[in-house]
């Protein structure tokens, strides 16, 4: 399969790595030289120095008839404009990001229509939405719902007074709607079994019905933890103040703090209870003059990484209640850091928009694919196929690869939580974790012959 992309900039470059991978033959285009350089450098893809908008560059033989064009230049205007010239000369599917939030709210079934444009990406959208998520289950790093909705991925932190820690898993008393999915730690993927058990500090994974995983979460519940009610929010861009408006309508008392006055009067005026303060969120007298030692969670959507990292740092150790950290990130590199010298929740906007692709460009049954640990490992929804290897056996006769579990599947209205003895059928929405550079050798398991 061969996938165009055009823009060269951070999100393009995290969609490139990602695809090429996958073993796709990719094709980065940019007007930018020195853009250009760094994917060349460091990419295994074909590079082509020209503007993506452009009906020469289109009727390029390397670009034209490909199977997917990904648009992702910092304009939505030049994005839109490579998507219709890319069906006008044979690309067959595209992707275009659109950052401005008007499109996407009041015109984005127009744009689809009308634009010949398959998949809308917006990055601060897709984080915002992912934050609040994550704030709205106690105990979570992370939360992932699947097969719309009747199955959840639960990820968690294991504290050093979990109940649950150094006890092995066939001694716990898992409840019928949970699975124990994967534990990583120090930099290792496990699938666990029976004898193996939580240390503190692992990231520990459960999969299972939302009702079980709400009720199971409360065992990974600090202590010292309480219902959140204040939200202090340090940056009012596109993903702040998208953020700031779910919070508020889920009850929670929002607080923002922006150096951009403009930026300030826009999140204010959709604000009805929450306060919006023009200044700087580095200024220790301003956070303690605001009462950043009783926010329940601080959330850093600064553009700078580094400031993010700081202002997380500076609000947990100012914090009496031991505020909750969420940093969103821009170099998918600095996440490991920052989880190591304790920011609570790490997230990069550039990984989700990516896994929304991957899965866009897998297709052949897989609906969705969430990215874990820096994309070392993937939560993947695939409907089976007819005529897959897996239907219509017992999974302990499958002989799937060993880096790959099946954490459950939805027939109809019913979830399973399956096990060796379990059986597939064509259409069953299945949920895998997999490690990611054995996705493509797991996913023919669950493709048909065609």
């Amino acid at each position: 399969m061969r996938i165009v992309v055009v823009g060269a900039g951070k999100l393009g470059y995290s969609i490139a790595d990602l695809l090429s991978k996958e073993q796709f033959d990719v094709i980065v285009v940019d007007h930018d030289e020195h853009q250009l350089e760094a994917v060349k450098d460091t990419l295994d893809v074909l590079t082509v120095f020209a503007n993506g908008a452009s009906p020469i560059t289109m009727n390029d033989p390397d670009i034209r008839n490909s199977d997917i064009l990904i648009a992702v230049t910092a304009s939505d205007e030049v994005n839109m404009v490579c998507c219709i010239l890319a069906k006008k000369h044979g690309i067959r599917h595209t992707i275009a990001r659109i950052r401005d939030m008007q499109f996407m709210s009041e015109a984005k079934d127009y744009l689809k229509q009308n634009f010949d444009i398959d998949l809308m990406l917006n990055p601060e959208t897709i984080t915002a939405h992912e934050i609040n998520r994550i704030l709205m289950t106690p105990a979570a790093l992370d939360v992932e719902d699947f097969a719309q909705g009747k199955v959840r991925l639960f990820e968690t932190k294991v504290h050093r007074d979990s109940a649950l820690a150094n006890i092995p898993f066939k001694d716990i008393d898992m409840p019928a709607g949970v699975l124990a999915a994967m534990i990583f730690r120090d930099h290792h993927m496990i699938i666990p079994h029976g004898d193996d058990c939580l240390k503190r500090h692992d990231n520990a994974y459960f999969v299972g019905i939302p009702s079980a995983i709400e009720q199971f979460s409360a065992n990974f519940v600090q202590r010292d933890a309480h219902k959140l009610h204040n939200v202090m929010i340090i940056g009012a861009g596109r993903t702040g103040r998208a953020l700031a408006v779910m919070l508020e309508k889920q009850g929670v008392m929002v607080k923002v703090i922006e150096q951009n006055k403009e930026r300030c009067d826009l999140l204010a005026s959709k604000l009805t209870r929450g306060f919006v303060l023009c200044g700087d969120g580095t200024d220790i007298d301003l956070l303690m003059k605001e009462d950043v030692q009783g926010a329940d969670v601080v959330v850093c959507l600064t553009e700078d990484d580094k400031l993010n990292l700081m202002l997380a740092l500076l609000a947990r150790h100012l914090s009496q209640n031991k505020a909750k950290t969420v940093v969103r990130v821009t170099r998918n590199e600095y996440v490991e850091l920052m989880e190591k010298v304790g920011v609570d929740v790490v997230l990069s906007a550039r990984l989700l928009s990516a896994s929304e692709v991957l899965a866009f460009a897998r297709r052949g049954g897989v609906v969705s694919v969430s990215l874990l640990e820096g994309a070392r490992a993937e939560a993947v929804e695939v409907i089976v196929q007819e005529g897959a290897p897996v239907a219509g056996k017992r999974l302990m006769d499958v002989k799937l690869p060993r880096e790959c579990l099946v954490c459950a599947y939805v027939r109809g209205e019913e979830t399973v939580i399956p096990n060796g003895n379990s059986v597939l059928q064509p259409g069953d929405q299945t949920i895998l974790i997999v490690q990611t550079q054995f996705s493509q050798k797991v996913m023919r398991y669950f493709k048909g012959k065609n």
